[in-house]
């Protein structure tokens, strides 16, 4: 009598839904940590970076109030975070642009936006700009923005006294399946000889020394999460990764992101920015990585950096 293995007969839908059962529920296994604070105002001149979690940014520049993929969020769908944001949406400054890198929703939160929108409009009398990559305009027309600008990578304009140039990645761009029409990248934004760069989630790649080459940022946003199993490194960074695209950026500085917030890799929470840490100091780079907490704010002027620690709401 011939005895068949049932356990390999097992359909590939019902392994993936088991996985991502067990991702969901390791993030309701934890509380949710960390307390937001209140942005720190920089003095004018000065460059300002308050990191809110994940790859979600505050940016002062110019005089002007810059959101990058600003999430709010407690869930995607199912998954939770694991920390909570480090501004109370309530509490920001009139947003005079946002910026989405991608359109997938750990960057880009429909809520989070409106909200965004509806605010500044209610606080200024304006609402902010919206600008995005090529074919993610559909997803932000509707929610309140003055105005919804496209972007493909090198293209650069002029927005709210701001140079913005979008910048090449490697990742993709589509929200559900299908939709692989939509772009996807990063942006260097220039003011007042000061400039800074948001890689939007991408791979290690040529492009890093590229964009350097063109750009000549100044502060470089780099991810450095989700990159467990090593399948996931064809569309992330490892820390190791990252650290080496920041050094063919040539950037002065790093702040790293997209670690911490969502569990999105099968790596422990707190091993990115350990591998980064031991990475840098390895290669003598320990003074130019500098680690934002949530809520914290990184005041820059003529290439001197001090942090400037936000208070507790």
């Amino acid at each position: 009598m011939k005895i068949r293995a049932l356990w390999g007969t097992r359909p590939f839908w019902i392994t993936k839904l088991g996985q991502l059962s067990k991702v969901v529920w390791d993030s309701h296994a934890q509380p949710m940590e960390g307390e937001p604070q209140v942005a720190v105002e920089v003095e004018p001149g000065e460059l300002g970076v308050t990191f809110i979690g994940h790859s979600s940014f505050l940016l002062q520049i110019a005089g002007k109030n810059v959101l990058v993929d600003p999430v709010f969020a407690k869930r995607l769908v199912v998954l939770r975070r694991q920390r909570r944001p480090g501004l109370k949406m309530r509490r920001l400054p009139g947003v005079d642009v946002v910026f989405l890198t991608h359109a997938h929703m750990d960057h880009l939160n429909r809520p989070s936006l409106r909200r965004i929108a509806r605010q500044t409009l209610r606080r200024t009398g304006k609402a902010p700009i919206a600008v995005v990559p090529k074919g993610v305009e559909d997803l932000v027309e509707t929610l309140g923005f003055r105005e919804v600008r496209t972007m493909e990578w090198w293209q650069t304009i002029e927005v709210e006294g701001l140079t913005v140039t979008m910048t090449p990645c490697q990742h993709w761009g589509a929200r559900v399946f299908h939709d692989t029409h939509r772009g996807y990248g990063g942006y260097v934004i220039e003011a007042e000889g000061q400039s800074i760069y948001h890689s939007g989630d991408t791979a290690y790649f040529p492009g890093f020394k590229e964009i350097g080459e063109r750009l000549h940022p100044q502060i470089a946003l780099l991810p450095i999460g989700a990159y467990f199993p090593d399948a996931y490194r064809a569309v992330h960074t490892n820390p190791e990764e990252a650290l080496q695209g920041f050094v063919d950026l040539g950037a002065e500085t790093m702040i790293p992101m997209h670690y911490g917030t969502f569990k999105l890799g099968k790596e422990p929470m707190d091993e990115p920015l350990q591998r980064l840490l031991a990475d840098a100091q390895f290669r003598g780079l320990e003074d130019r990585v500098r680690v934002v907490a949530e809520g914290e704010t990184l005041a820059i002027q003529s290439d001197v950096l001090t942090a400037t620690a936000s208070n507790a709401v």
